[in-house]
């Protein structure tokens, strides 16, 4: 691959420049969830939905991923298939991107990846499924996801089911409160836990509708401040997770892994296996069901914004 100090190394697809030069509602989407977060066929099947979701509705989809070094604004679909199909994606944060571009990788993007280079393309709406954060430990371990570092540094508003309760909320929210990252409930208080509606926190603020969180992302804008806006949307009641068979799951997840010395980068795809096959498959479910949820709002919010 040569490289041309002088070339944009962002490659943005014709349909995504066209609708952010119109003022048309674009909405980023984040390559891992098919890349890495979802089985085959299902990754496959629930990327390319999302993006009719919202083009249902009038928005235009940009599928963010790396497609052979290139870091790609509006995946086309054949270049999802790919990636959907591929046991070779790397899994690219800020840190592995000029690394994943020089060698010529390709792969999915992380919350972190995907925000910067959405955010850099002028798009302000980014819809994923649940946030990475401080893992539990992390006072020993110094475990954190790199995205709520990105989040300080990228003003962008990002769609969530708030983090998976695998990882430590208190101090996650703790982390987005020091690095000014401001977190809204949609229509809740109650700071969500991705498999279940109310993880046991509360958060300051709440929106009820799109409009006023199209509102606070312009007067952000105004005031020129450079941090993310975080849309904590719960998952709607009846698809949740059960509560107790949640806490139990949870439960026992954390100790097979202590039992089995889990650590490391190992912790949260051990912990996630763990509470699939403990729920018949019901959570990878919920996954799903809190992303769709999480698009069709991102695409009410971009419209809001272009209204």
């Amino acid at each position: 691959m040569s490289f041309d100090e002088n070339a944009s190394p962002i490659a943005v697809s014709e349909e995504v420049s066209a609708a952010l030069a119109a003022n048309q509602p674009v909405v980023a989407l984040e390559s891992t969830i098919f890349t890495h977060g979802l089985p085959k066929p299902r990754n496959l099947e629930v990327a390319l939905e999302a993006e009719h979701m919202l083009r249902e509705v009038g928005v235009i989809p940009a599928t963010i991923g790396i497609v052979e070094g290139v870091p790609t604004v509006g995946l086309s679909a054949g270049q999802i298939e790919k990636l959907a199909a591929s046991d070779d994606n790397v899994k690219i944060s800020i840190r592995d991107l000029a690394v994943a571009s020089a060698l010529g990788l390709s792969g999915g993007t992380t919350v972190a990846a995907t925000a910067l280079l959405a955010r850099r393309c002028g798009i302000e709406v980014f819809s994923t499924g649940g946030l990475g954060g401080v893992h539990r430990g992390a006072s020993t371990t110094f475990d954190e996801s790199a995205d709520l570092v990105a989040l300080a540094q990228t003003p962008i508003l990002v769609v969530s089911a708030g983090v998976k309760s695998i990882l430590d909320i208190g101090a996650t929210l703790e982390r987005l409160e020091t690095l000014n990252v401001a977190v809204l409930g949609y229509g809740t208080t109650q700071f969500p836990g991705f498999y279940v509606r109310d993880s046991g926190f509360e958060i300051s603020y709440s929106v009820r509708t799109p409009e006023e969180a199209a509102r606070v992302v312009k007067t952000r804008n105004a005031l020129d401040v450079g941090s993310a806006i975080v849309l904590a949307n719960p998952v709607s009641e009846d698809l949740q997770l059960d509560i107790e068979l949640h806490a139990a799951v949870l439960d026992e997840a954390l100790a097979a892994a202590d039992r089995e010395s889990i650590a490391g980068n190992d912790t949260t795809p051990f912990l996630l296996d763990f509470i699939q096959r403990a729920t018949n498959g019901r959570s990878l479910d919920v996954n799903v069901d809190v992303y769709r949820g999480n698009v069709a709002l991102g695409g009410a919010v971009a419209t809001a914004l272009t209204a």
